[in-house]
């Protein structure tokens, strides 16, 4: 068994794209329209689906905005340099909500950024 994909409901599939591709680096993998549905799925990531877990961008028509309640926690990305990483999705507009710095009560170094609909995503700097 592995995961698949972790989905989130957007309120501008467009915004969201643009966020998760441009500021974050991720991939526009495959879109499908569901007219019956009046559904968009985008799938986004930083390898293919075959090979990794993916997100799932889901666009209900004619819905703006989600209450993210307090079960949502956050999505987690590795990088490299969390400290270039974060000056560069701030040069592209992107939203740090915590600064890079090492964890309370640990070493490992972590920064938060916020999506277009609010969700976190921590970003955790690759040891070595």
């Amino acid at each position: 068994m592995r995961i698949l994909h972790t989905m989130v409901r957007v309120g501008d599939l467009e915004k969201s794209k643009d966020f998760y591709c441009k500021v974050l680096g991720m991939k526009l993998l495959r879109e499908k329209e569901y007219p019956g549905g009046e559904f968009t799925l985008a799938f986004l990531g930083y390898e293919k689906e075959s090979d990794g877990a993916v997100l799932e961008l889901t666009y209900n028509w004619g819905k703006d905005s989600y209450d993210l309640g307090d079960g949502y926690g956050h999505i987690a990305i590795a990088v490299d340099d969390i400290y270039h990483i974060c000056d560069d999705i701030k040069k592209k507009g992107g939203k740090i909500t915590r600064e890079p710095g090492p964890m309370k009560h640990g070493g490992t170094v972590i920064a938060f950024v916020e999506d277009p609909d609010g969700y976190k995503i921590e970003l955790i700097e690759k040891k070595g």
